[in-house]
């Protein structure tokens, strides 16, 4: 498929080349062991593309978040999949943007380096789901450390990192006077916490994505832990938050981009009734209109970009650029796979894994009733529903 080189050519044929040394089979055989791709994550790393957001200062190559995304993009355009390594790229975020000077210089150049993984964060808790600031994990300050009790849910990549973020309540709620105010977030070191109050269960899942139920028994962290102001932790969750929509948008849009070549390329090729597939309008028509909706998805997480880049308030374009991308990334992936017929089914053709592995989105990291509230509440100003 004919593309435009955009500002970014260079970046994507970089991450194009090495993702080229991890063909299909590669991604197959990972999905079918249920493993995690270290081989392809520490390329990933070595060649320093995980540190792109971390800025020059610390080692890192301090680009944008535009020039992040289209690495993002790649990884899933190349058939790969960005679910196992992007939560270094924006959990990191709230290191860079809330972090103390003492805790920059500590911890970002070894990211940077790639002698420190941090991808996991952790929100989510069984009960709550997205209901964040009603979350129950506590955190007490006690004799100079931060004891912290509690349970989370769907925490992902945390048996491939070295460090946490975590959101937990410092101030009850009902004493607060805002209800989003009173929770603080924490560095947790996982090696150290893991069996000295931290419990970490696999939760085995529809795609071969690692995550997990935490649960937080009186484990003690050092004061010096909390990430940002005690008690406005989820302003500090939400530039991770806002700039993991924007980075998600794109993979969408390189998963999109994927299930659109391949649907065309099977289209072209195959015959049936004497003529290719590709000439009827029952079979062309789904592909071309999955491209115009990719294309239009992709606008919305370039402006959401152009706004993070900005330190602008980026809210509703980020959540309208993942809700855009990860709808028209699961439209092209049904059409691609409906363009295959029964051969869409066989794990060969690589077809039904990123199938699944699009389908993610519609759910995580936000489900799209929560986009819809949202854009409903802050953008139209309708009454809160919920």
């Amino acid at each position: 498929m004919h593309h435009t080189p955009d500002a970014y050519q260079d970046i994507r044929d970089a991450v194009r080349a090495l993702c080229a040394e991890f063909p299909d089979e590669y991604h197959r055989k990972v999905d079918e062991q249920r493993a995690y791709p270290e081989a392809f994550v520490d390329a990933l790393t070595k060649a320093g593309w995980m540190a792109a957001l971390i800025p020059q200062a610390y080692g890192g190559s301090g680009l944008s978040m535009a020039e992040a995304s289209v690495i993002m993009e790649e990884i899933n355009r190349s058939g790969g999949n960005s679910g196992a390594c992007h939560g270094q790229m924006y959990v990191m975020n709230a290191i860079v943007r809330s972090g103390t000077e003492a805790q920059k210089d500590r911890y970002l150049p070894r990211i940077a380096a790639g002698e420190l993984r941090i991808q996991a964060m952790g929100v989510t808790e069984p009960t709550t789901g997205s209901d964040t600031t009603k979350l129950k994990t506590q955190a007490v300050k006690k004799d100079g450390r931060w004891v912290i009790n509690g349970q989370k849910v769907w925490i992902s990549r945390v048996q491939h990192s070295d460090m946490m973020i975590l959101l937990a309540r410092t101030t009850p709620l009902a004493e607060v006077q805002k209800k989003s105010d009173g929770l603080s977030c924490f560095l947790i070191d996982l090696k150290q916490a893991e069996g000295k109050g931290l419990t970490v269960r696999p939760i085995p899942n529809m795609v071969n994505h690692e995550t997990n139920e935490l649960f937080f028994d009186n484990l003690e962290i050092p004061e010096e832990n909390l990430l940002g102001v005690e008690g406005k932790g989820f302003k500090t969750i939400l530039d991770g938050l806002n700039a993991e929509r924007t980075l998600i948008a794109a993979e969408c849009i390189g998963d999109g981009y994927w299930f659109v070549d391949r649907a065309t390329k099977y289209a072209s090729e195959r015959v049936v009734f004497n003529r290719k597939i590709g000439q009827n309008q029952g079979v062309q028509f789904p592909i071309a209109e999955s491209y115009i909706e990719i294309e239009a998805a992709n606008l919305m997480r370039w402006r959401a970009c152009e706004l993070i880049d900005a330190h602008k308030p980026c809210g509703a374009e980020a959540n309208m650029a993942k809700y855009l991308a990860a709808k028209a990334s699961w439209e092209a992936a049904n059409a691609c796979l409906q363009t295959h017929g029964g051969f869409g089914f066989a794990n060969e053709y690589d077809v039904e894994r990123k199938f699944r592995e699009t389908r993610l989105y519609q759910v995580a990291p936000i489900s799209t009733n929560m986009i819809l509230s949202y854009v409903a509440e802050h953008v139209l100003g309708l009454p809160r529903s919920y």
